[in-house]
């Protein structure tokens, strides 16, 4: 929404398009630079942050919604992006909404179910867009998140949880890294978001043992003596087992 007018509408008619009790919010993680950040943000008529969201249109599939959300979020389309829990019992989700600033009978009043996704994209690479109903966007370390507005904080540790378990069974960097990367740049991709150290020399065969990244003939020139060989992902692979999962061991 750009105009006044479009909120005003989706204010008094949006039930029409929308459902009213239905939304899907969006943990969107970033990576760039060895640092994992969640996307955060600030509306104009609530103090405070919360992640990213909207409501499912009453003809559109919820990985349709999804996908929407974020294209509209982060302007990123065909990015790794994954259901991961459904948010109703909360205090906050077990009422109707009290906004002061809306007629009693709104349909933004009444009670949502909030439906979880996140999301993994390279932040260096992400356009967001600010809206009239948006002061701004903000990318926040995920170790310096604030109290959020709803039930967003349990959202965000929750995303986090079911995105760490997940590393083990799916592949992830394919837009995350160049598309050529050294095996330390690949390890501290894992180690970020994992949040712990891995082995250095396990790490790199199990990857390799799956067939999921593949050598070059190119190496990186960093210095006299630093030559680090580049690497790059085997495609047809990694989709392959993004659709039939993995087993990693590290």
């Amino acid at each position: 929404m750009k105009t006044e007018k479009e909120v005003n509408d989706f204010i008094t008619n949006g039930y029409k398009t929308y459902y009213s009790n239905l939304v899907i919010d969006c943990a969107i993680f970033g990576y760039h630079d060895q640092q994992l950040k969640i996307l955060l943000a600030k509306w104009k008529m609530l103090n405070g942050y919360s992640l990213p969201g909207g409501f499912v249109g009453r003809k559109e599939p919820l990985s349709i919604a999804a996908n929407r959300i974020l294209k509209e979020r982060t302007s990123l389309e065909k990015v790794f992006l994954q259901q991961f829990y459904t948010f109703g019992d909360s205090a906050f989700r077990s009422q109707n909404q009290k906004y002061e600033s809306l007629p009693k009978d709104s349909w933004l009043k009444e009670r949502t179910i909030g439906i979880g996704y996140y999301a993994l994209v390279n932040y260096s690479h992400v356009n967001v867009e600010v809206d009239i109903l948006t002061e701004e966007y903000v990318w926040e370390d995920i170790n310096k998140v604030p109290t959020l507005l709803f039930d967003h904080n349990e959202m965000l540790e929750r995303a986090l949880h079911h995105m760490r378990i997940n590393l083990y069974h799916q592949p992830i960097g394919y837009n995350l890294l160049e598309k050529k990367f050294t095996l330390p740049e690949i390890q501290s991709l894992y180690e970020t978001i994992l949040g712990k150290q891995l082995d250095r020399r396990n790490f790199p065969k199990k990857l390799l043992s799956l067939g999921l990244i593949k050598a070059t003939n190119e190496v990186r020139r960093i210095g006299q003596h630093r030559s680090p060989k580049l690497y790059t992902f085997d495609k047809k692979k990694y989709d392959q087992c993004i659709k039939e999962g993995i087993v990693l061991a590290f």
